[in-house]
């Protein structure tokens, strides 16, 4: 039984086999021709898409052959129009050359003809003259001068006349015009002038401290007179002492340590030379301040510093009574108007009038002019050349080099020529005592002197260590012989020659 089983088992799968291998054959064989069919059918439709496309690009060819050819016939026609014109414009040309040839030619046998009657007019002429010449016996020359002279003759009246309107006229508009210019410029400055005086007065609370300052047998006045190089005058006025001296500087030092020493109420002498001594301090402050105050209310900002403390001093410092501090700052005012009228440089301007007078600051210590010293002084500080040429012909020392120099000296002569601006008889009262001083300083060994009592002394401090006690007496009569033969006073001048020795030791 079970080998009849296997038997049958082994039957069905032997024919299980073979069917399923002819049933793959039979199914393979219908898959090939399935493939080769599709095959046929994509190799043909590629023969006829390139068919296809073959044409197209063929009739894209003969459409493309076609446009060129046309185009190249439009191109053909264009050139054969183009050198239609041409041809025409070159007929044209040639017409017009033979005109020009033409009038030319016409125009140089005009010219001929012109020139011709030309030289016939000339000839003419010449003929006249000659004839003309022959019967009045003159030359052309001597005729036409009689003629010139006969006319200047018949109108030398009117001629004159006219002559004189125009310049008269002329004058007359530039003076008007001068002095509505100047006029404009005094009304915008305007500013009030106040002569300085000699004389301080100083207000004292009470008489006792009058007495105070007059001290002992007059020992506090006389050194505060010594210590300060003025003069105090202790009168009956009551609450009033007066500082007299010509030197402005003195009278402030001098004022500020007598106010010093009211407040303070020790009077003695070695305070008053404490008190002297710092009111110098405060004086140099003060000079500081005025530089500087004066340059920025012109507008002058890049002034040395140095310059500014010279400029200040200037402050105590009068030209004919008139303060030349305020002289300075009001001409800068004035040549910096002026400058803006004539279109010149209103800085350049500005900073030579207000540093013209920088001389004058140290004229008393330095030879030469007010001019030269400021020139100098200007020119060590290195201060633009434009500046120096515009200050220095302010007085005609030197000339005119440029407009800002004609500018600085207007402004001064409007600023010192003003009504009520210079004292003349102050400036000459003041220049005595400088030279009273100048000539007592000229001596060897003297320390310091002072001109007091308006002029009536002189009082000349002397180092002891170099000048004996006969040596100062005579030294006394030869300031005196020198006052006598070189200076003009009234009445007479006292000198007063003062050798004092001091010995100072210190306790440690």
């Amino acid at each position: 039984m079970t080998i009849l089983t296997l038997v049958k088992a082994a039957i069905v799968l032997v024919a299980g086999t073979a069917a399923g291998y002819f049933l793959r054959k039979l199914i393979a064989q219908q898959r090939k021709d399935t493939l080769e069919l599709k095959a046929k059918q994509i190799l043909l439709d590629a023969k006829e898409n390139a068919q296809k496309a073959l044409d197209e690009a063929k009739a894209r060819a003969d459409k493309i052959l076609a446009e060129a050819k046309e185009e190249e016939k439009n191109r053909e026609r264009e050139l054969r129009r183009t050198e239609e014109r041409l041809a025409h414009k070159d007929e044209i040309l040639e017409k017009k050359s033979a005109e020009l040839d033409k009038e030319s030619e016409n125009l140089q046998e005009k010219f001929e003809k012109v020139r011709a009657m030309k030289e016939q007019l000339e000839k003419i002429e010449v003929e006249k003259k000659e004839e003309l010449a022959r019967v009045a016996k003159l030359t052309e020359e001597e005729a036409r001068t009689k003629l010139i002279e006969d006319v200047e003759k018949k109108y030398e009246k009117d001629i004159l006349a006219k002559v004189q309107k125009i310049e008269q006229f002329g004058l007359e508009t530039l003076e008007k015009k001068a002095r509505d210019i100047l006029a404009s410029i005094i009304q915008r400055v305007a500013s009030s002038t106040a002569s300085e005086v000699t004389v301080t007065s100083v207000a004292i609370p009470s008489d006792d401290l009058k007495g105070k300052i007059i001290g002992k047998e007059g020992r506090n006045i006389r050194a505060f007179e010594r210590a300060a190089g003025v003069e105090l005058i202790v009168d009956d006025t009551p609450g009033v002492i007066l500082i007299s001296s010509f030197d402005p500087v003195r009278r402030q030092i001098a004022r500020v340590a007598l106010e010093n020493l009211i407040l303070d109420g020790r009077v003695q002498p070695a305070r008053i030379e404490e008190m002297v001594e710092k009111a110098r301090v405060e004086i140099e402050k003060i000079i500081k301040e005025a530089g500087e105050k004066s340059a920025y209310e012109v507008g002058a900002l890049d002034v040395d510093p140095r310059l500014l403390m010279l400029l200040g001093r200037l402050k105590f410092r009068t030209s004919y009574g008139q303060n030349v501090l305020q002289h300075s700052i009001e001409m800068a005012h004035i040549a910096g108007m002026l400058a803006s009228e004539l279109k010149a440089d209103v800085a350049i301007a500005k900073k030579g009038a207000l540093l013209h007078d920088i001389g004058k600051a140290v004229d008393h210590e330095i030879q030469g002019t007010h001019v030269e010293i400021g020139r100098r002084i200007l020119q060590k500080f290195n201060v633009d050349q434009r500046i120096i040429q515009a200050m220095q012909s302010h007085h005609e020392e030197y000339p005119y080099e440029t407009l800002e120099s004609i500018i600085v000296q207007t402004a001064d002569a409007i600023s010192a020529s003003r009504p009520g601006a210079r004292r003349d008889s102050v400036e000459n009262y003041l220049k005595r005592l400088e030279d009273l001083e100048g000539i007592a300083n000229s001596f060897a060994g003297v320390e310091k002197s002072y001109a007091i009592q308006a002029g009536r002394e002189i009082r000349v401090f002397i180092t002891p260590e170099k000048i004996t006690d006969l040596e100062a007496k005579k030294m006394a009569r030869d300031i005196a012989d020198r006052i006598e033969s070189e200076l003009k006073y009234p009445g007479e001048i006292k000198v007063n020659v003062i050798r004092e020795l001091r010995a100072i030791e210190y306790a440690r």
